[in-house]
């Protein structure tokens, strides 16, 4: 089918397209679109949620897109090679990961289903067995969770972080598919309202994420856990430019 459809020209292009399109394979730069595949207007979606950290990811965990309070409490993902901008690679392979998750086992086996699932779906896709591939052979946590042969899509949940900045905080997070696009999820993490974490994620905060650069981190009484200072963390300062 991939041969026909590559072949087809002049009257019967559109058809080409239109055929490659309900298999998720057209060309973004054809379809007007930037090369990550996502619409303008879902990046100012993104930023709208100003107080609300947003990410959007693909089939593969590949991170295409994270406002500006998303970056401020996981990483700034927009930095990294777009090689690395992976959320499992990340999760595996980066040691501000490890230390910036309160339960990283449990946040990580959770990873590894997504890749499983996807797997799964398309066995014969070569980025993801580029990326299990990788993940197997240098996380031996991912290796074992891969081997068990797990499977599930996680729609929502809880993260409890340990935040270089503010201290412990729970988040809650959603997934929104995109309509139109199967192959991306939209992550939304919010907080109980008047709670510690959620005057961490307040934009306006003095002493929330949205502090100014340079500010120095405070004390922060975390939510019922036994929160407190983190300087002892060895996660990179994050903070919003």
């Amino acid at each position: 089918m991939s041969a026909t459809i590559g072949g087809m020209a002049g009257p019967n292009r559109e058809l080409a397209d239109f055929l490659r399109r309900a298999r998720g394979q057209l060309d973004p730069s054809r379809a007007g679109l930037p090369p990550d595949g996502l619409r303008p207007g879902l990046y100012q979606l993104l930023d709208s949620l100003d107080g609300e950290p947003a990410l959007v990811l693909g089939r593969r965990t590949e991170i295409l897109a994270a406002n500006r309070m998303a970056r401020a409490l996981f990483a700034d993902f927009d930095r990294m090679p777009p090689k690395h901008r992976s959320y499992a690679r990340w999760m595996f392979l980066d040691e501000d990961a490890r230390a910036l998750f309160v339960d990283w086992p449990d946040m990580a086996r959770a990873v590894v289903e997504s890749p499983r699932f996807e797997v799964g779906r398309d066995p014969d896709d070569s980025a993801t067995t580029a990326l299990v591939t990788e993940l197997r052979e240098q996380s031996r946590e991912f290796d074992q969770w891969w081997a068990q042969h797990r499977v599930h899509q996680r729609t929502h949940g809880s993260k409890r972080l340990r935040h270089p900045l503010v201290g412990k905080l729970t988040v809650e997070y959603e997934t929104l598919a995109l309509p139109g696009d199967p192959d991306t999820t939209r992550y939304v993490y919010t907080a109980e309202p008047n709670s510690p974490s959620r005057r961490a994620l307040d934009p306006h905060d003095p002493v929330g994420l949205g502090r100014e650069p340079n500010r120095a981190p405070v004390e922060s009484p975390g939510d019922g856990d036994g929160g407190g200072s983190t300087g002892g963390v060895a996660l990179r300062q994050r903070v919003l430019a």
